[in-house]
């Protein structure tokens, strides 16, 4: 009996310079939602209740991933729901690995900027017509991988 093998390949693959810009308010939105996380586990992780002191809470990305979803709403971000969740998922990972309420801000702007992140799960990105569709967009790569033949799992479009 043979056991069904899985091969995982992380690739490193260019996208090409014409679609900077939308990447840039892509990444600028991740920064935003990043920060946002941040700031309200950090006002939120410790209740003051009068009388008997201060309650911890330890707040998860599923209790933020609400906030997180009308926050996007309310300031018209154009990201995937997907990467909001990813986002999320990443900013709680981070505090439970520190150990700690309040993480680094994301800087969007100026010489110490944080590089572009957008993570995405799978489904989001697909492999298309030799391009790749992630939120209604198309993205043309250089592809010496043959990614026609991979299915995505999770990733994320990284400036560096």
């Amino acid at each position: 009996m043979n056991p069904i093998t899985t091969t995982l390949k992380t690739l490193k693959v260019r996208i090409r310079d014409k679609h900077a810009p939308v990447l840039r308010q892509w990444a600028f939105e991740c920064n935003q939602v990043w920060n946002f996380a941040n700031a309200y586990t950090a006002e939120y992780s410790n209740i003051a209740i009068p009388g008997v002191g201060w309650l911890r809470s330890n707040i998860t990305a599923f209790d933020l991933a609400k906030q997180q979803a009308a926050y996007k709403k309310e300031r018209g971000f154009n990201l995937h729901s997907q990467t909001v969740q990813e986002v999320t998922e990443a900013h709680a990972k981070a505090r439970k690995q520190f150990k700690k309420d309040k993480l680094c801000w994301r800087i969007s702007s100026g010489s110490q900027r944080s590089l572009g992140w957008i993570p995405f799960k799978s489904g989001a990105a697909v492999w298309k017509d030799g391009q790749i569709r992630y939120n209604k967009h198309f993205f043309k790569v250089w592809d010496s991988h043959g990614l026609s033949q991979y299915a995505f799992r999770s990733g994320s479009f990284s400036e560096d």
